[in-house]
């Protein structure tokens, strides 16, 4: 499944990209997120608890940063997660880029995720929504954070 993603952050884009490089700190605006910490540099484990349609549940993995560029703004992540009660996992590599905006900053988001087992049966269009749900809420919080 292909991710595309846009939205504006209201906050200087040295703050917003310092912000979404201290993952921890990121994670905190992803609903969901829990117990994200640092396992070995540029490295982390955490859970995702969410809902699909009727099915709630918990992706326990990793997230790598596996290339980074401060000064372009861009990075590459990883995410390597599975749902043992639903049997299910999902891999993605993300693109993640800020430019300058005239109100702030642009976030741009893009990649590949992977998903299979029983996860994968909800449909990319339940999928989709769900993603643009977390990101819409994870960007707004992202502004507030890293303008506040």
């Amino acid at each position: 499944m292909k991710l595309v993603q846009r939205a504006t952050i209201q906050a200087p884009i040295d703050r917003a990209w310092a912000l979404l490089m201290d993952l921890e700190r990121a994670a905190a605006c992803v609903p969901g997120v829990s117990g994200l910490t640092a396992v070995a540099p540029d490295r982390y484990r955490g859970s995702l608890a969410l809902q699909l349609g009727p099915v709630r549940l918990t992706l326990d993995g990793e997230l790598a940063v596996s290339a980074r560029d401060d000064a372009a703004h861009r990075a590459t992540l990883r995410a390597d997660a599975k749902d043992a009660r639903l049997g299910g996992s999902v891999r993605a590599t993300l693109e993640i880029a800020l430019a300058e905006a005239a109100s702030g900053c642009e976030l741009s988001v893009s990649g590949d995720m992977n998903i299979a087992g029983r996860i994968g049966e909800f449909g990319q269009p339940v999928i989709q929504r769900k993603a643009d749900q977390l990101f819409a809420q994870m960007t707004a919080c992202l502004g507030r954070v890293a303008a506040g």
